[in-house]
């Protein structure tokens, strides 16, 4: 018998952006003001703040949900499909890339989400328990879904290609976006929109993140100040939300169409510590196993890289735990590195951050700008590298990479290369 035919494998490239976040209600102003050395964190307005021992968020505002949905979907969806069909819209904006598709089979959704619709859970609970069941919503269970936000961001773009979501906490972005690139790469579709959302400021959020004290409430009274990746003062990450996605496409499709190119992704990796469920590995060696696989299917080695992108969510063990695993993972290189965490600005979106770190990571390619880790002003001597403090850098990045780490143990990460033509 004959062996069966294989594809040659395809390049993958970024085309588009759109981001809903702390930091303004477009990728555009989001970058902004990430550059400027803005921040989004502010005192909790959504909800009573004198309930929680965490008195600050990183709230989305200015966000106006039937600019991208019609009323009845807006009532029957929660905050986080909101967000995450908002950004897709707007990827396709920037991506130019207008419809009908030739074939919108080739076109795929990946948005992954840390927990769901969190809102309509804490106000569907609230209605069973004090109205009784006849009173919960028919849409609940289709609000809370965490794939829901892929679905209806689907139904609006007309995309009947690969669709699913990654649930893996903190880092479900970034795995959204190593799995739509891994299916692009394979042939299975032209056009993935790929990315994360999350809708976490609310009451039940809130609460459980307080309850295992992993976030700020040093700083209640300083919001600005609560989110301060690698700084020796941090005492925990602060809430955020909203979404980012990028779209994703085959070399091939974006050079038939003439699309701009912000960049190309080269390569991706998953792993888990299988350490705990909540803290990281301190030595940081699984991590550093994971950069090394990303860089290898990339076909690069350490000192090529220019840029990384920290998870750095401003808790104790996190940042140790990615210092730590920059230094196996690059060695002397480690001390060279610009390396930088935008938390300080956008608090933790949870399962959006890895998506929009991944578009800061293509920005930075295409712009030459790195955006500072802001908050940054007492060194911890045991995160002793580059952390870019406080004012972003003009440098040309030629390669970057993004690494997120998710309850669970899970590790993604990206790597992003300047484009070059075939």
């Amino acid at each position: 018998m004959a062996p069966l035919s294989c594809s040659p494998l395809r390049r993958v490239v970024v085309t588009g952006l759109g981001a809903v976040t702390p930091l303004g209600a477009d990728f555009a102003t989001s970058w902004k003001a990430l550059v400027a050395g803005k921040t989004g964190v502010r005192a909790l307005t959504k909800i009573d703040a004198s309930r929680f021992s965490c008195k600050v968020a990183g709230e989305v505002r200015d966000f106006v949900a039937t600019d991208y949905l019609d009323g009845k979907d807006v009532r029957r969806n929660d905050p986080f499909t909101h967000y995450a069909v908002a950004a897709a819209k707007m990827a396709r904006e920037d991506a130019a890339l207008g419809g009908p598709y030739a074939d919108p089979y080739r076109v795929g959704v990946v948005i992954g989400s840390g927990i769901g619709g969190l809102q309509t859970i804490d106000a569907q609970s609230a209605v069973l328990h004090t109205m009784g069941p006849r009173r919960v919503s028919p849409f609940t269970i289709p609000a809370l879904i965490a794939d829901m936000a892929g679905g209806v961001a689907a139904i609006e773009l007309g995309a009947r290609g690969p669709n699913f979501a990654t649930l893996t906490a903190c880092s479900s972005g970034a795995h959204s976006i190593g799995e739509a690139y891994h299916f692009l790469k394979l042939g299975k579709a032209d056009v993935i929109f790929a990315g994360g959302s999350e809708g976490s400021v609310n009451p039940f959020a809130i609460a459980g993140f307080c309850a295992m004290r992993a976030v700020s409430t040093a700083y209640n009274d300083e919001p600005t100040r609560a989110s301060r990746p690698f700084d020796a003062d941090r005492d925990g990450f602060v809430v955020g939300e909203g979404a980012c996605v990028l779209v994703l496409e085959t070399l091939d499709h974006a050079l038939a169409r003439g699309a701009r190119i912000y960049c190309e992704v080269t390569g991706y990796a998953a792993n888990c510590d299988a350490h705990h469920v909540t803290a990281p590995l301190l030595s940081g060696e699984v991590l550093a196993r994971t950069i090394g696989d990303a860089l290898g299917e990339s076909g690069l080695r350490p000192e090529d890289v220019d840029y990384v992108n920290a998870h750095g969510t401003s808790t104790p063990y996190n940042d140790l735990c990615e210092t730590n695993a920059y230094k196996l993972a690059f060695g002397e290189k480690a001390y060279r590195l610009a390396i930088s965490s935008v938390k300080g600005a956008t608090g933790h979106m949870l399962g959006a951050a890895g998506a929009f770190e991944s578009a800061v990571c293509a920005q930075v390619i295409a712009t030459g700008i790195i955006p500072p880790t802001i908050n940054y002003e007492r060194p911890d001597p045991s995160c002793d590298l580059d952390y870019v403090p406080n004012v972003a850098r003009h440098s040309i990045v030629e390669v970057a990479v993004s690494d997120n780490l998710g309850f669970g143990g899970h590790n993604a990460v990206l790597v992003f290369q300047k484009f070059s033509t075939p």
